[in-house]
């Protein structure tokens, strides 16, 4: 998908110098803010229709998500006003420049347009989707504006207190000499976003606190939510703090797997039309969507695509779930499952990329669901195979 990116953006120039305009990146615009805002424009808005900000921030999909996911007031409440405005602002933006949504001042608004559906699309279904396209978009932007072999020489030597000092140095003279922001307090908000983005691509230190953080980058560390409540029940290492944390906002928590649990579920209803599993119980209406491993039991990977497989009710209700006893699981039904489930990923991937489905997220959640240690490097052929030899001995 990446290449897909790659070659839209290269129809624009996004020069910085040419444009004269540093919203091209924002302090608010992290991986998961980016995801969200996109998807509440997927879920609000028709692809031929204009809109503002207010179309987006009065929707009850926004107002009810929004408080799930960040833990922020209401949407409702007058007094967060100018911190929503930029959440959702800043993104629309970020999107404008990179010619995803089209944008036209009208009166002393901006007024948006999907422009690029397919690329919207993928930025709103998952954050690591949105992070591939930031980076390929960073790619772009400061290729075109000459800022871009600054960062591979960062990448290339050690990375210090001074070569990092001087990439920030470099980056802040350029975007007050060619935009409209004239002071250095609001270019070194914004380029943590940028160089963290390229940190973890390349497996390097990042910015933190103003200054060259103590360890490499990871993906976690990019968003604007630091704390990942999914990962809250698997993470051995949290703190006391933490685990009482969880005990504290269960609600928040529970909200928080619903909304990316759903948010999954349709991503399986757009891609697929029919039951991924091809048996006699597979004939009919695919109107179910199934989890291999139960939510019930396995919260931390409720809510990814490849734990989720689209079933025909035959097969989800007298198959899957024995008697239709949601609470138990049909363990040789189970392995079907994981088998159909990996052709599914396997065909997607040949087909579409990365578009919907990562092989080493299927991976991820065999040995979750497991308890075992798949290798991540074996094809799809030996993976089927391991699940028969696992399930076998059993």
């Amino acid at each position: 998908m990446r290449d897909v990116i790659t070659s839209y953006l290269n129809q624009f120039d996004l020069d910085i110098r040419k444009s004269g305009d540093a919203r091209f990146m924002d302090q608010k615009c992290t991986p998961d803010v980016v995801c969200f805002i996109a998807d509440c424009v997927i879920n609000t808005v028709q692809s031929n229709q204009t809109f503002v900000v207010s179309d987006i921030w009065e929707s009850q999909y926004f107002i009810k998500n929004t408080r799930a996911i960040f833990n922020k007031p209401w949407a409702t409440d007058k007094k967060a006003q100018h911190e929503y405005d930029k959440f959702i602002q800043q993104p629309l933006k970020m999107l404008g420049y990179a010619q995803i949504l089209e944008v036209k001042m009208i009166g002393r608004q901006n007024v948006y347009k999907i422009k690029n559906v397919e690329i919207l699309d993928y930025i709103a279904q998952r954050e690591r989707n949105t992070y591939n396209f930031l980076y390929c978009y960073f790619e772009k932007v400061l290729t075109d504006s000459g800022l871009w072999r600054y960062f591979i020489d960062f990448k290339k030597n050690p990375q210090t207190k001074e070569s990092f000092n001087e990439l920030k140095a470099r980056y802040t003279r350029f975007i007050i000499g060619h935009t409209g922001i004239n002071g250095e307090v609001e270019v070194h908000r914004i380029f943590p976003k940028i160089i963290n983005v390229f940190a973890v691509e390349n497996q390097l230190q990042g910015a933190e606190k103003g200054h060259i953080s103590k360890y490499v980058f990871t993906f976690s560390d990019l968003m604007y939510n630091r704390k990942n409540w999914r990962d809250l029940n698997k993470d051995k290492s949290i703190t006391r703090q933490e685990a009482e944390l969880q005990d504290i906002d269960l609600e928040q928590q529970e909200a928080y797997n619903a909304y990316y649990v759903q948010k999954a579920i349709a991503v399986i209803r757009k891609v697929h039309s029919e039951s991924e599993v091809h048996d006699q119980w597979g004939n009919g209406e695919a109107t179910q969507v199934h989890h291999i491993f139960p939510k019930a039991d396995f919260p931390q990977i409720a809510h990814y695509i490849e734990n989720l497989i689209l079933l025909t009710a035959t097969q989800h209700n007298t198959k899957a779930h024995p008697s239709n006893k949601t609470q138990q699981v049909n363990k040789d039904y189970q392995l079907t499952c994981l088998l159909a489930k990996s052709d599914s990923i396997e065909n997607s991937l040949l087909r579409f990329g990365e578009k919907y489905y990562r092989k080493e997220s299927f991976v991820y959640v065999v040995n979750i669901g497991l308890a075992t240690k798949v290798d991540m490097t074996l094809s799809f052929a030996d993976l089927k195979r391991k699940l028969i030899q696992i399930y076998n001995a059993a």
